[in-house]
């Protein structure tokens, strides 16, 4: 595993969202599925981001990937910075490279997602 530097702004944040805003349009008019989510996470720090059934928990995540089919899915508003650079403007091919290797997310189901041969601890300081 790579030892994570500071951003190029010289900080020590990793992830910043800011009023991040997702809505999905459809025949029967526009969702928002997530409004106004503001979170930052430092070097070292671990995040986890909890909530009820339908809060935006996923859709908050699939965003900051940039997996959200346009259509029907748009970001309506907000930023998204990794180590200071701006996902939002990133091309596929970037954020191809970043998914995965720089971030990453576990999904709600956890079986599916957790190699049950090592700890959750053990996968999570991973």
């Amino acid at each position: 595993m790579t030892p994570r530097t500071a951003s190029p702004d010289g900080s020590d944040r990793l992830l910043e969202v800011e009023d991040l805003q997702m809505f999905f349009d459809s025949d029967e008019g526009t969702t928002c599925a997530v409004d106004g989510v503001s979170f930052r996470v430092g070097l070292g720090e671990t995040f986890g981001l909890v909530g009820e059934s339908g809060s935006g928990k996923t859709v908050t995540a699939l965003s900051i990937l940039g997996l959200i089919a346009s259509p029907p899915g748009r970001i309506g508003g907000g930023s998204i910075l990794f180590q200071g650079e701006d996902l939002l403007c990133a091309t596929e091919r970037r954020m191809t490279g970043i998914r995965g290797n720089e971030i990453a997310m576990i999904f709600q189901d956890p079986m599916t997602s957790l190699n049950p041969v090592f700890t959750v601890g053990q996968q999570i300081s991973e």
